[in-house]
């Protein structure tokens, strides 16, 4: 999105804010991201400048985390979510897969994303529907996993069992916070 500095600034911003609760070292950072460490630690000393990020020292490593104290972590965070978080992740990642009709987010993550409290999510649940290859589904969810650095747990079903809506998992699936992901 053009409203960030720079493509680095906009996910090291992602990985922050998306993992309130979470730590991280620059070099954790740099490794993450894929990008050279005295890049990450000009970025890193931009964002605390700015307060938008945390740091503290422990000997010689600097940690830093998201500042969520000010106002614009909120909106911040949905921004970095609904841009560079799992469901923008997740479209690019299955754009290339054949016969996928819908892609829903649900469980823990869907329901932080709508703003209920609790504990940072470690994982994405991924309701597939349509009628891909298995392997083309994991394939996917492996790549978005590497991107988000959290698992993605795919559950593949049809769309005639979708629309049916007779097996427990969907009903409770439709009943309860969803993310739809654009395919």
């Amino acid at each position: 999105m053009p409203i960030f500095r720079s493509r680095l600034q906009a996910r090291l911003l992602a990985h922050l804010f998306l993992a309130v609760d979470e730590e991280f070292t620059i070099t954790d950072l740099a490794d993450l991201l894929g990008s050279p460490l005295p890049t990450v630690q000009r970025e890193v000393h931009r964002l605390v400048r700015a307060g938008l990020l945390r740091e503290r020292k422990i000997g010689r490593a600097r940690l830093v985390r998201a500042n969520t104290e000010t106002a614009a972590s909120r909106p911040l965070a949905q921004l970095l979510a609904v841009t560079f978080g799992p469901p923008a992740i997740i479209s690019e990642e299955f754009a290339s897969v054949p016969e996928v009709e819908r892609l829903i987010i649900f469980g823990s993550w869907a329901v932080r994303y709508h703003g209920q409290p609790g504990l940072q999510p470690n994982d994405v649940e991924l309701l597939v529907i349509g009628s891909p290859s298995r392997g083309d589904v994991y394939d996917a969810a492996e790549r978005a996993e590497r991107r988000l650095g959290i698992s993605v747990n795919p559950v593949l079903r049809s769309v005639s069992a979708w629309e049916s809506g007779g097996e427990g998992l969907l009903r409770e699936i439709a009943n309860g916070p969803t993310v739809t992901v654009e395919v």
